[in-house]
């Protein structure tokens, strides 16, 4: 399972709240096995960033924890505090594919 999980930045904490990601995710790739990505939209409007964080390779039965030790480390991080709004979380699974 794939967890996308996007949210908008003003673009004066872009760079505070990259150093902290970036920090935090390699915590989480090393605790939790997942593989980590980070990605924003092109076009900044009214100020705003969209981004969106990628935890890739999740067992099923293990995103729910997950979700909770992110939050949790976010919120230790002060990451709540630099973006706008709320964090939207999507989740994917691989599709079998008969041949």
């Amino acid at each position: 399972m794939d967890l996308y999980i996007y949210y908008r930045v003003r673009a004066q904490h872009a760079n505070t709240l990259l150093g902290k990601l970036r920090a935090l995710q390699l915590v989480l790739q090393a605790q939790h096995g997942v593989r980590p990505g980070l990605k924003r939209r092109p076009i900044e409007k009214d100020g705003l960033q969209t981004w969106m964080e990628i935890y890739e390779h999740l067992a099923p039965e293990a995103a729910d924890h997950f979700l909770q030790a992110l939050a949790s480390a976010g919120a230790a991080a002060g990451i709540d505090t630099l973006i706008d709004g709320e964090r939207h979380v999507e989740r994917f699974e691989d599709v079998a594919v008969c041949a």
